[in-house]
């Protein structure tokens, strides 16, 4: 999401300098490549790159063509092969060992739902989201449709269907991407010849939500901004819940643990850190969070501090069940021998992101397969 927030933000200036753009989008990768599908890059007539589609070796190359889509107002659809050991063949040193779809398309300010209105809409709700990209391998010499259609977890729609004869086809395909919340590229048969559709999934910008407002929190915040995630900091003592100590969050506090979730609304991409250092309001806060059950909980601190809290809520009457105790990191983050404030909060938020994408947090050298799973659709099966 934090890319797709630059590209806007880079659009709306070229926009107001009266600069022409494009937008390239990775659809579709079979084999290995630096990027994934769904990586986008805008490019300006003056050069201006925001965002990326490879490892910095494709951008040279999707400059040059994206200045002649923009001269022509035409897309177009660039395949780039090192699935042979010599990528020198094409002009560039990609390093990988895949076939790359990079699909780049104008922007025409004048349509009101040109590929950046509709990363727009992405943009300005939170819920989860799901783009869909037209493109044709059959013949690259057709009109490449590019990015066409929005569709919302809420109903929400913007676009036009380039194949009306399949829109009932397209909108049931686009709710099984959000309800499976993974890609697809389904070929459709249509009366002007075969169209692929890239239907991706895009989950809002994940929340961090910190309780407890001490120093140590300082780097959890920085690490969100970086990732382009939301802080949120919340603290029962308004001497250190202050703004002015984090401007990077978007948002800061002074609660009791009862009021906090009536101000922050939670869902599966919201994750908690239970900083406060006190373990009355830690408590009442886990048994809060427990209550509405949220995905992810970090507690600072020994294992004994968790036990002691889990035998008080039994004595209490209020044991957690098994499914909440699976949500709760204690201690918090991943062993990698963080000592200082800075090395534990980078511990933490590298195991919120492997629990929110279902990963385990191991060496990726230790993976007997490939770092991502391989695209079920080839190239192939569409030509």
């Amino acid at each position: 999401m934090k890319e797709i927030r630059e590209i806007i933000k880079s659009y709306d200036e070229a926009e107001k300098q009266g600069k022409k753009s494009a937008l390239a989008t990775v659809v579709h990768v079979e084999g290995s490549s630096y990027r994934r599908p769904g990586a986008r890059m805008l490019i300006t007539e003056e050069g201006r790159l925001t965002g990326a589609i490879s490892g910095g070796c494709l951008e040279g190359d999707a400059l040059r063509k994206a200045l002649h889509v923009m001269n022509e107002q035409r897309s177009i659809l660039v395949t780039y092969d090192t699935m042979d050991d010599d990528d020198a063949t094409i002009g560039v040193g990609l390093g990988c060992n895949g076939i790359i779809q990079i699909l780049i398309e104008p922007i025409i300010a004048s349509d009101p739902a040109n590929p950046i209105a509709l990363l727009k809409m992405v943009n300005s709700q939170r819920q989860q989201s799901v783009l869909v990209t037209f493109f044709t391998l059959a013949d690259r010499k057709r009109h490449q449709p590019g990015t066409r259609l929005f569709f919302g977890e809420n109903g929400a729609q913007l676009g036009s269907h380039p194949l009306p004869e399949l829109a009932k086809q397209l909108e049931a395909d686009a709710q099984k991407v959000l309800e499976t919340q993974a890609a697809t590229w389904p070929s459709y048969q249509t009366s002007a010849g075969q169209m692929t559709a890239f239907i991706e999934f895009i989950p809002p910008v994940v929340t961090l939500v910190l309780i407890g407002a001490g120093n140590d929190v300082m780097p959890m915040v920085e690490y969100a901004d970086i990732l382009g995630w939301e802080a949120k900091v919340v603290d029962g003592r308004a001497t250190h819940a202050r703004t002015d100590r984090f401007a990077k969050a978007c948002q800061v506090l002074v609660a009791k643990p009862e009021q906090v979730l009536a101000q922050i609304p939670l869902d599966d991409w919201t994750v908690f850190a239970l900083m406060t250092h006190n373990y009355n309001y830690d408590k009442a806060m886990m048994r809060e969070l427990c209550q509405k059950k949220a995905r992810y909980i970090a507690m600072l601190g020994p294992k004994k501090k968790l036990q002691r809290m889990l035998d008080e809520f039994e004595e209490e009457g209020a044991g957690l069940s098994e499914e909440s105790l699976a949500t709760i990191h204690s201690p918090a983050g991943l062993d990698i021998g963080a000592e200082t404030s800075e090395e534990i909060a980078l511990s933490i938020i590298a195991e919120m992101k492997a629990v929110l994408h279902e990963r385990n947090g191991a060496s990726l050298r230790s993976k007997k397969e490939g770092i991502h799973e391989r695209n079920p659709l080839k190239i192939s099966e569409l030509s």
